[in-house]
C-alpha cells in the first residue's frame, strides 16, 4: 500500500487493487442517485395513481380534466428539478431553490388539492400539497423547516374538517386524515434527505481526516528536517565565524576549525538524506500508537494486539516494522472504506511480525505507485518478506522479519 497507489505484491502474494477515495465517491454518488430517484420516483407515481380517478371522475368537466393533467406533469416535473436541486453532488453545498419551478410546483399542487376537494368520495386532496409543502420545507433551516411544517398540518385540519362538514363526511376523519397525509409524507422525505445529508458528512469527515493524517506526516517530517538543518547549520555557522577570526592570527587553529565544518556539512547532508529517504530511526512501539490514535480520529475502529513488548526487538528491526506499520496506516486512510482495523505484532520461531488487517477494501485495478515494492525490497534486503491480500472487502499486510541469535530474540520468542 504506497502513499500514492498500491503496487505489485511479491512473488506468491495477491495482488490488490484499490480505488481508494475515488471508490468512496462513486459508491456515495450512486447512494445519492438511488435516494434521489426513490423520492422521485414514490411520489410521483402515488400522485399518478390517484390523480388518475380524479382526471377520470364524471362530474369533471373536460376542461377540469384538462387543468389536471397538466397540473399533474408540472408538478412531476417540478419534483424532478426541486428534489435534484436538493441533493446535489458529494460534498457540494444545498443551493437556493428555483423560485420559478417552486411556484410552479406550487401552484400545480394547489390545482391537484383543490379537484378532489369539490369532488365527492376523494378524501385524498391534501397528497399533492403535502408533498410540495414537504419540499419545500427541505430547503429551509431546521427551525423554519419545522415552523412550515406545523403550520400545513393545522392548515390541513382546517380545511379537511370545514370541507367534512360541509358535505356531511363528519369532520373527525375529515380534519385527522389531512393532517396524517401531511406529517407522514415530511416525515418520509425529511428521513430519507436526512440519510443522504449524514452519509455526505461522513464522507467528507472521512476525507479530512485522511487530509490530516497526510498533513501531520508532513509536519512531522518538516520537524525532523528543521531540527537537523537548523542544529548542524548553527554550528557551521558559529564554527566559520571562528575559523575566520583565527586565520591571520593562528591558521593551524583555523584549519582545524574548517575541518570540523567539513565533518558536520557531511553529517547534516548524511542526516538529511536519511529524512528524505525514510532512514530516520522510528520504532514499532511509536508507530503502534500513533496508528490507533489517527484511525481513531478517522472513525476507524482500531485495536492494537501485542504479545511481545516492541522494545525487545533489535532497533533494525523495530524500525523496519514501524515503517510497514506506517506505511499501512497512511494507506488505510487513503484507500479504504475501514469501519474496523486490527494492527497486531508478536515474537515467535525466531522472527518478528507485525499484521494489519482491515475491512472496507475496495476493488479496482492496481496503481504504479512504489510504496509497498520499495518497503519490500528493503524488508527482502533485511532477510525478511513483506506479504499483502485481498480477500473480499478485507485487506491483509504482513511484514515480518528474522530476529539474530542471541539473548533478545531468545526473550521475544519466549
Amino acid at each position: 500500500m504506497g502513499s500514492d497507489d498500491i503496487c505489485h505484491a511479491p512473488p506468491g502474494a495477491a495482488r490488490l487493487p484499490f480505488t481508494g477515495a475515488a471508490g468512496r465517491e462513486a459508491g456515495l454518488e450512486r447512494f445519492r442517485s438511488h435516494t434521489r430517484w426513490t423520492l422521485t420516483g414514490t411520489f410521483v407515481l402515488f400522485l399518478a395513481l390517484f390523480a388518475k380517478d380524479w382526471i377520470a371522475h364524471q362530474d369533471l368537466a373536460v376542461w377540469g380534466r384538462a387543468v389536471a393533467a397538466v397540473a399533474l406533469l408540472v408538478m412531476s416535473a417540478a419534483l424532478v428539478v426541486l428534489i435534484g436541486r436538493r441533493m446535489p453532488s458529494t460534498g457540494t453545498a444545498v443551493g437556493r431553490p428555483p423560485v420559478a419551478w417552486l411556484a410552479a410546483g406550487g401552484a400545480s399542487a394547489t390545482v391537484l388539492g383543490v379537484i378532489p376537494l369539490v369532488l365527492p368520495g376523494q378524501r385524498l386532496w391534501s397528497l399533492a400539497p403535502a408533498v410540495m409543502v414537504s419540499v419545500a420545507a427541505t430547503f429551509l433551516p431546521p427551525e423554519r423547516r419545522r415552523v412550515l411544517i406545523a403550520a400545513a398540518i393545522v392548515a390541513a385540519a382546517v380545511v379537511g374538517g370545514t370541507a367534512g362538514t360541509a358535505t356531511g363526511d363528519g369532520w373527525r376523519l375529515a380534519t385527522a386524515f389531512p393532517a396524517g397525509m401531511v406529517a407522514f409524507t415530511a416525515w418520509t422525505m425529511l428521513g430519507m434527505l436526512w440519510a443522504w445529508d449524514v452519509a455526505d458528512r461522513l464522507n467528507q469527515a472521512r476525507g479530512m481526516a485522511a487530509e490530516l493524517a497526510v498533513k501531520d506526516e508532513r509536519l512531522r517530517f518538516a520537524a525532523d528536517l528543521h531540527d537537523i538543518q537548523g542544529h548542524h547549520l548553527q554550528v557551521i555557522a558559529l564554527k566559520s565565524e571562528l575559523a575566520a577570526r583565527l586565520a591571520g592570527t593562528d591558521p593551524a587553529r583555523a584549519a582545524a576549525q574548517m575541518t570540523e565544518v567539513q565533518r558536520l556539512a557531511i553529517d547534516a547532508l548524511r542526516d538529511t538524506r536519511a529524512v528524505v529517504q525514510g532512514y530516520r530511526r522510528t520504532t514499532l512501539d511509536a508507530e503502534l500508537a500513533n496508528a490507533a490514535k489517527v484511525l481513531s480520529a478517522a472513525g476507524i475502529d482500531a485495536r492494537v494486539e501485542q504479545e511481545t513488548a516492541p522494545d525487545v526487538l533489535p532497533e533494525d528491526s523495530r524500525h523496519l516494522l514501524g515503517l510497514v506499520v506506517r506505511e499501512a496506516t497512511t494507506n488505510m486512510l487513503r484507500h479504504s472504506q475501514a469501519r474496523h482495523a486490527t494492527l497486531g505484532h508478536q515474537v515467535a520461531d525466531g522472527s518478528a511480525r507485525v499484521l494489519v488487517r482491515n475491512d472496507g477494501a475496495t476493488g479496482g485495478s492496481p496503481g504504479a505507485g512504489t510504496g509497498l515494492r520499495a518497503l519490500a525490497d528493503r524488508l527482502r534486503q533485511a532477510g525478511g518478506t513483506l506479504t499483502w491480500r485481498h480477500d473480499g472487502d478485507s485487506f491483509e499486510l504482513t511484514g515480518s522479519l528474522p530476529l539474530p541469535a542471541g539473548p533478545d530474540a531468545n526473550a521475544g520468542a519466549r
